[in-house]
């Protein structure tokens, strides 16, 4: 790891605790827990449901055993092809093979199962699909992460976190247009996301959105889905579109300005949470003050 201030703050990466949660991917934990707030903002009608015993739950949930699943399976069924990924020289760690890691997956699938009594319809269909959908991304049969642009479309998956806390709290899914323009902002991040592995993919022999278009018409690709997202958004309220523009702005920004993609990509976590920061203090904003 490069990170000298991340790395000082945790385990050694050679004792389990550190090892698993490094591959947990603590730079992105809050693009799962994140979704959560923001549901949960716009879901409560008071100041006490922020914080009631279910929502802390979810939110912990996805801030960690959510995240060990989702990122475990990934590194077991992508062992082969992150022998050649440089990222797991840097910011990332390799899986080491043994039991640990499919038996905590395999602990945390099951804590997400263990929602579903306490959920409303909307929020057990948004838990099984992202507990279905983290599978297979990166398992067969389906191994979405190999089939260009349906590696895309499956990774609305990280704003199924947002719909089941939404519906814990109201009862109900969250309005399809906010649904919609998430879903469509998560396909723009996974794509981009994708344009530092496309050599390595490559090499592997892996098709994705990002190794069939190339790194120049990727940029492309992200661009649009993040119009669309802004667009789709503005729909729900002209505010929510106002503030997705960000998106397009900076992905053309770095693409213009030929930033080092490998670079760019660390800076995301920073800027979704900014958005997702900005999104929150308006629904409390709102709940407030009216």
């Amino acid at each position: 790891m490069t990170d000298p201030v991340l790395d000082r703050a945790l385990p050694s990466e050679e004792t389990p605790t550190g090892y698993v949660i490094r591959m947990s991917r603590p730079r992105f934990w809050f693009y799962l827990a994140g979704p959560v707030i923001v549901g949960v903002a716009y879901a409560a009608t008071s100041t006490a449901e922020l914080f009631a015993p279910l929502t802390v739950a979810l939110f912990a949930y996805f801030l960690l055993p959510a995240n060990v699943f989702l990122y475990g399976v990934n590194d077991v069924f992508d062992a082969d092809v992150d022998a050649e990924n440089p990222k797991k020289d840097e910011r990332e760690v390799r899986y080491q093979g043994g039991r640990l890691v499919p038996a905590l997956v395999a602990v945390s699938g099951v804590l997400g199962l263990a929602f579903l009594p306490f959920l409303p319809p909307a929020g057990v269909v948004g838990m099984v699909a992202f507990l279905l959908l983290s599978v297979e991304y990166s398992a067969p049969p389906l191994r979405f992460k190999t089939t260009p642009f349906l590696d895309s479309l499956s990774n609305g998956l990280y704003i199924l976190p947002g719909v089941v806390a939404y519906s814990a709290l109201a009862g109900t899914a969250p309005p399809l247009f906010a649904i919609a323009g998430a879903w469509l902002w998560a396909m723009g991040m996974h794509t981009f996301s994708a344009i530092p592995d496309i050599e390595p993919d490559r090499e592997a022999g892996i098709q994705t959105t990002a190794t069939v278009l190339g790194e120049s018409r990727t940029y492309g690709y992200c661009a649009l889905c993040w119009v669309a997202a802004a667009a789709v958004f503005a729909l729900v309220h002209p505010f929510f579109g106002a503030l997705l523009a960000v998106y397009p702005v900076f992905v053309t920004t770095i693409a213009l300005a030929d930033v080092d993609v490998a670079r760019a990509y660390w800076w995301f976590p920073a800027l979704n949470t900014a958005v997702g920061m900005v999104f929150t203090l308006a629904a409390l904003w709102v709940m407030l003050y009216g």
